[in-house]
């Protein structure tokens, strides 16, 4: 039988330097996705922290949210949400505009997605600024579901967007200081 391997969940983060443009370090999780054993780690390590936490639904921003999403709601036996950009969503859906660093964005969730009460995970790749983030927990709580936390892979502390989320228990595996 093969010899189970220690994981460094940090060090299968590729780094990216001067992506998307000049002076940004990006954070590329596609490599842990790629690697079976750092992806199934991961969402081993998320379905333990919120297994006892009776989640009804984990509501995920595309794209790599979905991914994440996705296998957390199968392990946790809740459903599965996605909230989309403007336009891409078949149904009804309540929307919200939020700032980003150069202009605005929106998101949507589908009107009948959640049930008032119904727990929430909402669930990210990565926690940079926390607009994105933010805003999806304003189109959670529009459909009065509560919001029992946020779960995010990557954390880039020093953008500080844990300061957007105060009112909820926020939680990252992997935390990035510095460049």
């Amino acid at each position: 039988m093969p010899k189970k391997r220690d994981i460094n969940l940090a060090k299968t983060i590729r780094n990216i330097p001067d992506f998307p443009k000049p002076g940004i370090l990006f954070r590329d999780i596609t490599t842990l996705l790629q690697d079976k054993d750092a992806f199934k780690a991961a969402v081993n390590a998320l379905t333990q922290k919120y297994r006892n936490k009776k989640i009804d639904y984990i509501v995920a921003v595309e794209a790599r949210g979905f991914i994440l999403g996705g296998a957390l709601a199968k392990d946790l036996g809740a459903g599965f949400i996605p909230v989309r950009k403007k336009g891409k969503l078949p149904w009804k859906t309540d929307s919200v505009t939020y700032n980003l660093e150069y202009g605005t964005d929106t998101l949507e969730i589908h009107q009948d997605a959640l049930e008032p009460g119904s727990r929430v995970l909402i669930v990210d790749d990565l926690l940079a600024t926390g607009g994105t983030v933010e805003a999806v927990a304003e189109l959670v709580e529009s459909q009065n579901a509560k919001i029992v936390a946020i779960a995010f892979v990557i954390e880039l502390v020093d953008l500080k967007g844990r300061e957007k989320l105060t009112s909820y228990p926020v939680f990252s595996l992997i935390k990035f200081r510095g460049e």
